[in-house]
């Protein structure tokens, strides 16, 4: 039964989180057939900066599962809606921050890449579309958060894929029909979760008809809540950003090493992303199963689901290592055919066998953590991992073992979080429980 359960949760997300990258593939392959490379560059570009501004915002979502999936726990509905308006005033405020902070965030943004004129230009031009869809975007983080700690997990993977369906069709449209370059691609962007927008609205009133008798405004922005909510969403953001930091720091030291090392890295970073699609699944659904059984106190069932989301967690870690380990100069190759890029790759395939099994804890901790609020744990950790293990461990390796000392740096770092995680559970977590 709780198999099951953790599965209905588990799968729909896997399947949403598989349709991003689709949606990536799409775009960029639209661009390639228009005859310049520019087109291409500017949509990489564009789509790479709008990643990390709304992984930034990844909190909304996360946070919003977390209190919502307590809520549910103490089958508390009215608290449940209040959540959700809550959500929805974050998500607002943040998408007409970010429109009104376009020019300086362009600025900063592609100040920071080298980029050809006709590229960068192109690439601001998509920016200046494109950040139009912030407000709605940041709403649909606020939707997705909510329906899953309503353990409905069905529901964002509808959304998910009506939204990156109706995209496909718009920059078809646009580009193929009408003649659109990169500014296309931006415009069926800002349509599509408009219109994803208008679908979650209407999933919301369908499925939860009787909730807007629960809700109270006044109750819904009372201060001690909205403080709570706020330093919940605080913590988690400032998490994310040591994340995007390190992230970010093994990709621009890759590229200071050498053009073929940063396709190597690239490359081989795949991997993770594609294990992660599928680990973050259970990372999902141990948001909702967490908060809800810390929300009706029920500590016994809170260690169980534990300890069977660590089993699935671990047998989906095992079954990537093998299938990396047989497979994964196939994967490579499915990737690239350069040769030079290839040859380069193999003394530094070993690291993608270890990914899996180095990296679940860390996944499927912080499902757990989100569900439980415990967002100080999260942050503290983080920002304790990447100062005193990740930055040390590289000027520390990497002079000595190159590329090889990059990699190991990223390990210990992903390693440290599961492990640090670990150690802070019981107070944290278990602790988190109401008697």
């Amino acid at each position: 039964m709780l198999n099951r359960r953790i599965l209905r949760l588990a799968i729909p997300n896997i399947v949403t989180n598989i349709t991003i990258p689709l949606l990536a593939m799409v775009d960029l392959g639209l661009m390639g057939h228009l005859g310049s490379v520019k087109y291409v560059g500017a949509v990489a570009l564009g789509g790479m900066v709008f990643s990390f501004i709304f992984w930034a915002f990844g909190f909304l979502r996360m946070g919003t599962s977390g209190f919502t999936a307590q809520a549910y726990g103490q089958r508390n509905f009215a608290e449940a809606g209040n959540i959700l308006i809550r959500s929805m005033v974050f998500a607002i405020g943040g998408g007409l921050f970010l429109i009104l902070m376009q020019w300086p965030l362009s600025w900063a943004a592609f100040s920071l890449v080298n980029s050809s004129a006709s590229v960068e230009s192109l690439a601001h031009e998509y920016f200046n579309i494109r950040i139009y869809a912030a407000p709605a975007t940041l709403f649909i983080y606020a939707l997705i958060g909510w329906f899953i700690g309503m353990q409905n997990a069905r529901l964002p993977m509808i959304l998910a894929i009506s939204i990156n369906l109706l995209n496909v069709l718009l920059s078809l449209l646009f580009i193929k029909f009408l003649g659109m370059g990169s500014n296309g691609v931006a415009w069926a962007n800002v349509i599509s979760q408009y219109g994803g927008l208008l679908l979650g609205l209407f999933l919301l009133s369908f499925y939860w008809p009787k909730l807007r008798k629960y809700v109270s405004f006044t109750e819904a922005i009372n201060r001690k809540a909205f403080v709570r909510f706020f330093h919940v969403n605080k913590d988690i953001f400032i998490r994310t950003l040591c994340l995007i930091f390190t992230l970010s720091f093994f990709t621009t030291q890759s590229a200071n090493t050498s053009d073929t090392i940063l396709a190597v890295n690239t490359l081989l970073f795949q991997f993770f992303y594609f294990f992660s699609y599928f680990v973050d699944g259970f990372a999902y659904a141990a948001e909702a199963l967490a908060g809800r059984y810390i929300g009706s106190g029920d500590s016994a069932m809170l260690k169980k689901v534990i300890r069977r989301l660590f089993i699935w967690g671990g047998a989906i870690a095992l079954s990537f290592t093998l299938i990396f380990m047989v497979g994964g100069g196939f994967i490579l190759r499915l990737l690239t055919n350069d040769a030079i890029t290839l040859t380069a790759a193999q003394p530094f395939m070993f690291w993608i066998v270890l990914v899996p099994v180095i990296t679940f804890a860390a996944f499927i901790w912080d499902g757990i953590y989100v569900g439980a609020t415990a967002s100080k744990a999260m942050r503290n950790s983080m920002v304790l991992i990447t100062t005193l293990i990740f930055l040390p461990s590289y000027y520390i390796l990497e002079p000595v073992l190159g590329n090889n000392g990059l990699w190991l740096a990223m390990m210990l770092f992903m390693g440290a979080r599961g492990v640090f995680l670990s150690v802070m559970a019981k107070r944290s977590v278990l602790l988190s429980v109401s008697n």
